[in-house]
């Protein structure tokens, strides 16, 4: 990362936009710096993308419960202080959460 002042982020200030799934919703708190997206994403209960996913991240889980399904079949089922991290183009993804989830996502 480069050219990215200190700075402070008060997510509750942030405007949320919403972002449909196959089943529920994804809600966006989003800062952008330079090339570096900066997230917080709530899952709605229920929730299933509407897609498979070769963006890559570094995906923190603040609340709830999210499971991790790559194209391949394999299932990550992680609790709040799980992360992963996977790389643009490496492994597909799509996320699901049957409770609903809180996420902390760099890409």
């Amino acid at each position: 990362m480069t050219d990215i002042a200190f700075g402070v982020t008060d997510w509750a200030d942030v405007p949320v936009t919403k972002h449909a799934g196959e089943i529920g919703e994804a809600l966006w708190r989003t800062r952008q710096f330079g090339n570096v997206r900066v997230r917080q994403v709530e899952y709605t209960p229920g929730y299933l993308a509407d897609h498979w996913c070769r963006k890559g991240h570094i995906l923190l889980v603040l609340e709830g419960e999210l499971v991790t399904e790559l194209e391949d079949g394999r299932r990550f089922t992680m609790t709040p202080g799980m992360s992963y991290q996977v790389a643009d183009e490496a492994e597909a993804h799509r996320s699901q959460t049957v409770a609903g989830a809180k996420l902390f996502v760099v890409d």
